[in-house]
């Protein structure tokens, strides 16, 4: 792995933290990388890392480097598992020269198969690993405004060495910076300015990964939300239903209760108007029934709205369940003999059902006028629903008959929609 990039970018703290971290893990010392990272066991570990120079033993800086390079090519990658590293390699004499040793250098150690890092300013190494398998180029990410390391680790992409930005950054002239920036060769210049394309390229790549991911955490987030309330609602509706369903039978209950006290109380009436003798008695046995009757609202009027006579909005909310009447035989008051009127007899229910429109009309009338000859308090009128055509009939004749003090449905289990209720007026 070839590492370019500018001066004081991290690649040196690269190459040395990965010295120490393999000889800390051969040591027996936990290294502190990741859970997941994997490290090789090498038999040696060489490095030529920092200036060398000696006047001592006549070595300049090229001359230490080359005598570094000479030990290590005599004994890495001789038996394999070898760990070079190598800093600004190639560096310190004619930048042509000085790269094509440091090229022969790294395809010698390649060919080895010993793992290299090596770091360099040469322009001519970065162009190395497009042309023999095994080099790859990798640079650490420098931040361009603030001329500052991040760190950061790029493989595949060779790093701009930022040598005028920092010399400006560090003050060198701005006209000496000019001549500087001419005699950069084109070649050089292009090569520079595709690599901070590439470089703005990735900055923006991983600006958009960044904001993906957080986008990504944000609707995890609100998912995990969004799933709790579900829940939360769900829980909510089962209680609410449980406890609908409760206060369903309990209203159920509590109204049939007072539908059969009413019944009761009707019966008691009708049971004496039965046995009337004459028309004040008869008179006083309609008022008990009435008075049943109202006293049957009012009770269960706190606990389900019109047990007793309903209005029609009401008794659209209740379900059907027809019951049968039985048909009522009512003397009026007074003798049936020496020319008196003779007994009329009538039923307390009459059914439709089957009929049309124009058929049902005369025989509505006739029970209606037989109900008031017989002094009926109510007549059950079962029309069914059907289409609705008959019920529609029904109540238009109900509502001009002035003999008709009110009219509704029938109570959900005395057949509900599919049966009218009539009271006379007294």
């Amino acid at each position: 792995m070839l590492v370019s990039g500018p001066n004081t970018g991290g690649k040196t703290v690269l190459i040395k933290a990965v010295g120490l971290l393999c000889l800390m893990a051969q040591s027996g010392i936990i290294p502190p990388i990741g859970p997941q990272s994997a490290l090789p066991v090498f038999d040696a570990v060489f490095a030529d890392i920092g200036d060398r120079q000696s006047i001592a033993a006549s070595l300049s800086t090229f001359s230490a480097h080359v005598a570094a390079l000479r030990d290590i090519l005599a004994r890495a990658g001789a038996e394999g598992g070898s760990l070079v590293l190598l800093d600004e390699i190639g560096s310190g004499t004619d930048p042509a020269e000085g790269g094509a040793l440091a090229a022969a250098v790294l395809k010698t150690l390649t060919r080895r198969r010993a793992v290299t890092l090596a770091t360099t300013h040469l322009g001519a190494l970065k162009q190395l690993a497009a042309e023999t398998v095994g080099i790859v180029n990798a640079s650490l990410q420098f931040d361009a405004q603030t001329l500052t390391p991040t760190y950061r680790l790029l493989k595949g992409v060779p790093g701009r060495s930022y040598g005028l930005a920092i010399a400006r950054r560090l003050g060198i002239a701005g006209d000496v910076l000019e001549l500087a920036e001419r005699a950069v060769p084109d070649a050089e210049r292009a090569l520079d300015a595709l690599l901070a394309t590439v470089e703005a390229r990735a900055r923006e790549l991983e600006a958009k990964a960044r904001e993906l991911a957080d986008r990504e955490t944000a609707q995890h987030d609100d998912a995990a939300r969004l799933e709790r309330r579900a829940e939360e609602v769900a829980a909510r509706e089962r209680e609410v239903s449980g406890r609908a369903r409760s206060l369903e039978r309990e209203a159920r209950e509590q109204a049939r209760a007072y539908l059969l006290e009413a019944r009761k109380k009707v019966e008691e009436a009708l049971g004496r108007a039965r046995a009337a003798v004459d028309e004040a008695t008869a008179r006083e046995a309609r008022k008990l029934v009435e008075q049943a009757i109202e006293e049957t609202e009012q009770g269960a009027g706190s606990r389900e709205q019109g047990a007793g006579w309903m209005s029609l909005e009401e008794l659209r909310q209740q379900r059907q369940e027809p019951t049968g009447a039985p048909r009522r035989v009512l003397r009026p008051a007074g003798p049936a003999r020496g020319g008196e009127r003779p007994a009329a007899t009538a039923a307390t229910e009459i059914s439709l059902r089957g009929l049309r429109v124009d058929e049902a009309e005369p025989v509505l009338v006739k029970a209606l006028d037989d109900a008031v000859l017989a002094d009926l308090p109510y007549l059950r009128v079962i029309h069914g629903k059907g289409t609705g055509a008959v019920r529609q009939r029904v109540h238009e004749i109900l509502a001009a008959d002035g003999r008709v003090k009110r009219f509704g449905f029938a109570p959900a289990n005395q057949g509900g929609h599919g049966v009218t209720v009539v009271e006379f007026k007294a």
